[in-house]
C-alpha cells in the first residue's frame, strides 16, 4: 500500500526511516501520476512507498528542488539518493530500482 504523507510528517516517515523509502511527487491532475499509481502499488509490497501531493505540501518539494511531476525519489539514511523524473514503463522502474528491491 501507497501511503501519503504531508510536509508535517516528511522528517519522521521518510527522513528518519529505517530502510529506503521511495517518495512519489505527485499531483492529482497529473496524468503520468495515475498510469504509475498502480506500478507504485505493486512495489510497495517490496519496498516502502510514500506518496507526496506537491500542491497540498510545497514546503517538501521546494525543499528538493522538484519541478516535474511525477518525480520517484529514493531517501536512505535521511539522504536522497536516487531521482527519477517522469513516468516510465514498469520493466524499467523496476530495473531502475533493482538494487533496492
Amino acid at each position: 500500500m501507497v501511503r501519503s504523507v504531508t510536509d508535517r510528517d516528511f522528517a519522521g516517515e521518510v527522513l528518519a526511516a529505517q530502510g529506503p523509502v521511495l517518495v512519489e511527487f505527485t499531483a492529482e491532475w497529473c496524468p503520468p501520476c495515475r498510469q504509475l499509481a498502480p506500478v507504485l502499488a505493486e512495489l510497495a509490497g517490496r519496498l516502502e512507498v510514500v506518496a507526496l501531493d506537491v500542491d497540498a505540501n510545497p514546503e517538501t518539494r521546494i525543499a528538493y528542488g522538484v519541478m516535474s511531476m511525477p518525480t520517484l525519489m529514493v531517501f536512505k539514511g535521511g539522504e536522497p539518493v536516487r531521482s527519477l523524473v517522469g513516468a516510465r514503463a514498469k520493466s524499467r522502474l523496476l530495473r531502475e530500482l533493482d538494487d533496492l528491491l
